[in-house]
């Protein structure tokens, strides 16, 4: 089961920099996430995401190359690659993988303007040592689908406060 997490931020660049942080954390094997998405609201109103996987540059990429190899079959590569390519960022233009895109702009919404919120969609963690990885970085913690023992001690890490870590 996958476990939804909402940090907000001041700004576009600290959510960035968490981020990273977390994407470190799972190259050490600490924890293992499906989606790491940054929703920030303009000064305009709206809410822009930005996304760790793009599946239409992915889907574009892979249907290009399908659409060449099955192009070369029939004496056209270059055809073959052109409508892979087309077919393929369709694909993965309609495919939304992890955290749902409507949901993260209704979230991110009720954010002040130049504000971002993490959305991260955590498999599994090791929660002692995430959280002293987090401890004192800021952010406060929006939604969680995590239990109120964990949540808790989530936010007293990100606030940097010395609480015994959920398990």
């Amino acid at each position: 089961m996958e476990d939804l997490i909402v940090i907000t931020y001041p700004s576009e660049a600290r959510a960035e920099e968490m981020r990273k942080k977390i994407i470190e954390l799972q190259s050490e094997y600490l924890i293992e996430i499906s989606d790491a998405v940054i929703a920030v609201k303009q000064e305009d109103g709206h809410v822009k995401l930005n996304q760790l996987i793009h599946t239409t540059a992915s889907g574009a990429m892979m249907g290009a190359l399908w659409g060449a190899i099955i192009g070369t079959i029939f004496l056209m590569p270059l055809a073959g690659a052109a409508l892979g390519a087309g077919a393929g960022a369709l694909s993965g233009a309609l495919t939304d993988l992890g955290v749902d895109d409507n949901a993260a702009k209704q979230i991110a919404s009720s954010l002040q303007p130049g504000n971002a919120a993490l959305f991260l969609l955590v498999r599994k963690m090791t929660a002692d040592k995430v959280l002293d990885a987090l401890k004192g970085t800021g952010g406060m913690v929006l939604r969680t689908s995590l239990d109120r023992q964990k949540e808790q001690a989530l936010r007293d890490a990100l606030a940097g406060v010395n609480a015994p870590a959920a398990t």
